[in-house]
């Protein structure tokens, strides 16, 4: 693989730099961070991506994708990592989007796809249910077909972003035949539907994402089901493999790394800087060597999919590395900010509190916990590992 940008990718690299400096703006970024405007500051924010014809870099271009090559898709995410910006509201434009556009109909694309990509609906992901953990397949959250609709009732949980969303997709039960993972269908749903009840969940960062979402005699058109029903595991997989890919996050655990060694640059005690605690340095070394080879593995699983291919087992591979290492980071961030990281939010300025980072330290390292289990946790991901390459 060679990795030496060519004429070409260092002119579009300049474009993506011209780009972020004019979209990405300091109002942008402010309303981003606040709670009352932060729905709206995204929803913003992705429609400038639209607007530049860059919101779906992954999307086939007949469904609205860019037509990046690999290293362009690469080039755009390490620039807008490096700048600290955030990446699109993942559940729409890189989880359901695929499942509509490779098994749904044509009525279900031509409804549901523009909006996906003009950001236009807000969607969330309705796969965890209260009491089963990681084992997707145990969900028993019920659908029962009356006529054209499904009546569905159950509960989902670590549902993000519910409270914002338009519509959410669900995987329901429709028959209790068989092994467990048969019997399951994918259904998309309205939010605004009678009998749903979003139940927020403040989570150990004490910041509101995730919720517990009710459906108590909900009906759902029979048009909403993607594919044949008790069919829904099969496009649950293919769905999972691309969120598994996403969650590696190799970019954004470049730029925390950065801010680690910066951060420990500044940091003086006794008159020697952190960095150059020899332990501490070895430290850094380990990430940093793991985080490249992560990358190239990342980039050899673009390559596939740019040829056609699609995630397999690799995906699983990212996610647990991925994970690893961004817990890694926030380890060691935490470190740097000491006692700092006891700092809660107030209304002072970071220079008042003495230190510029303790606080989002700790509560980066707070939600980071959570990253070796949702989209499937690594122990999961080391059983389909063992099962897809080892044939165990």
């Amino acid at each position: 693989m060679d990795t030496r940008f060519a004429p070409e990718d260092i002119a579009f690299r300049d474009e993506v730099r011209a780009f972020f400096d004019k979209a990405y703006d300091d109002e942008l970024q402010a309303r981003l961070a606040r709670k009352d405007t932060f729905k709206d500051a995204v929803i913003d924010w992705q429609k400038r991506l639209f607007e530049q014809g860059w919101i779906a870099p992954n999307w086939p271009e007949e469904f609205g994708g860019t037509g990046w090559t690999h290293t362009q898709k690469y080039i755009f995410d390490s620039e807008r990592a490096s700048r600290g910006i955030r990446d699109v509201v993942p559940f729409g434009l890189r989880m359901v989007a695929p499942v509509i556009y490779t098994f749904g109909n044509e009525e279900q694309k031509s409804r549901f796809l523009p909006r996906i990509l003009s950001s236009d609906d807000w969607w969330c992901q309705g796969y965890s249910e209260p009491g089963s953990g990681s084992d997707l397949a145990s969900l028993k959250t019920k659908a029962v077909r009356e006529g054209d609709e499904y009546v569905v009732n159950g509960a989902k949980i670590w549902t993000t972003y519910a409270q914002y969303a338009d519509w959410i997709f669900c995987l329901v039960r429709t028959s209790s035949e068989g092994k467990k993972q048969e019997g399951i269908s994918f259904l998309l749903i309205d939010m605004k539907s009678p009998g749903i009840k979003v139940n927020p969940i403040v989570s150990i960062d004490n910041h509101h994402s995730l919720n517990e979402v009710e459906f108590n005699d909900v009906r759902v058109p029979v048009a909403n089901r993607i594919g044949e029903e008790n069919k829904g595991w099969t496009y649950a997989k293919a769905l999972l493999a691309h969120e598994r890919t996403t969650i590696a996050e190799v970019a954004d655990s470049k730029r925390g790394f950065q801010t680690v060694c910066d951060a420990a640059a500044a940091e003086v005690n006794g008159g020697k800087r952190l960095i150059d605690d020899p332990l501490f340095r070895k430290r850094l070394s380990d990430i940093e060597i793991e985080l490249m080879a992560l990358e190239f593995t990342e980039l050899r699983v673009l390559a596939t999919v740019a040829s056609g291919g699609a995630p397999g087992a690799e995906s699983s591979l990212l996610k647990i590395k991925g994970t690893e290492l961004q817990q890694a980071i926030q380890e060691l961030r935490m470190e740097v900010a000491a006692y700092y990281q006891g700092v809660l939010p107030t209304d002072l300025s970071a220079e008042e509190l003495g230190h510029s980072f303790g606080s989002a330290a700790r509560q980066s390292y707070m939600y980071g916990r959570a990253a070796t289990v949702y989209g499937g946790s690594n122990e999961v991901q080391k059983n389909i590992i063992a099962k897809a390459v080892l044939g165990l």
